[in-house]
């Protein structure tokens, strides 16, 4: 599934190429893309209607419509937005298209069909989803104190904190990862055991290893694609993600895997050392 740099590289391109522009026309191939109406209605509430905004909030991207309304698209596992033009080949797994007022198609294309556009009508209530959400960890409002305050007396392990999208929106596997050998912390430490510094480093740590992977178009190992169906190159710039038996590029010892909430986990034993006591206490406590 993309994370927050995937989605929120993309989000940075839609915004400058569909602001203003004015949607003239929408297909649907797969009906259940479109959740909580039919595509007679989708059509009807999006067609003759320009895009004001393009926003995120987490993995979901969100574009704003000149009557107030509210696209939600959540990708998920494979989901792809791709700007088609005029006269290319059309893109494969297409499920949605967007018609423009340019001649241009914006393109939904989902392998798996997992993904799903929402419309939110103006002033209604976004979703549930979105409201129960955590903080954006690129805002000025994530800092050392607000992250520490959502950490404080949580007893499972750190790396598996971080995935719950409650406590920190849009991080998953890959940037805990990268976030938790940047701030020197093994992933099974748990939550509520973090001095005040190691938060502080961890908070850098999540910004650092986000905004790195926006910089190199996010990370791709499958599917994703930005809107000129072009892979992010942020594999190549990843520290421990996927480097199992690799040398650490701090101080060379063998980056380990192990399993961490059913996730894969990569990590550092020498940079990321781990008191066995706590460890203890973690399994003690449950």
């Amino acid at each position: 599934m993309p994370e927050l740099p995937e989605v929120e590289y993309v989000a940075r391109q839609l915004r400058a190429t569909l602001i203003s522009r004015r949607i003239v026309g929408v297909e649907v191939r797969w009906e259940r893309t479109i959740a909580g109406a039919t595509p007679a209605q989708f059509a009807a509430a999006v067609v003759g209607r320009s895009v004001t905004g393009v926003g995120r909030r987490a993995k979901y991207l969100l574009l704003t419509l000149d009557d107030g309304a509210l696209l939600i698209i959540h990708r998920r596992m494979s989901g792809n937005l791709l700007l088609w033009a005029a006269g290319e080949p059309e893109p494969l797994y297409l499920r949605v298209a967007f018609t423009l007022d340019d001649g241009r198609r914006l393109a939904y294309t989902d392998p798996r069909k997992f993904g799903r556009i929402a419309l939110v009508a103006p002033g209604g209530e976004p979703p549930a989803a979105l409201a129960a959400l955590g903080p954006e960890p690129l805002e000025d409002e994530f800092t050392a104190a607000a992250l520490q305050a959502r950490l404080a007396g949580r007893r499972g392990a750190i790396k598996a904190t971080l995935l719950d999208q409650r406590v920190v929106a849009g991080l998953g596997n890959i940037y805990a990862d990268e976030a938790l050998f940047r701030a020197r912390i093994h992933p099974l430490r748990p939550a509520g055991s973090l001095s005040p510094e190691e938060v502080a480093r961890l908070r850098e740590g999540i910004r650092g290893a986000l905004e790195t992977g926006i910089a190199h178009g996010g990370t791709t190992f499958g599917r994703h694609r930005d809107i000129y169906d072009e892979a992010g190159i942020n594999l190549e710039f990843v520290e421990v993600y996927r480097r199992t038996g690799q040398p650490c590029p701090r101080c060379g010892a063998q980056i380990e895997r192990i399993v961490v909430a059913q996730r894969g986990t990569h990590f550092c034993p020498h940079c990321q050392p781990c008191d066995p006591s706590s460890l203890r206490e973690r399994e003690e406590k449950g």
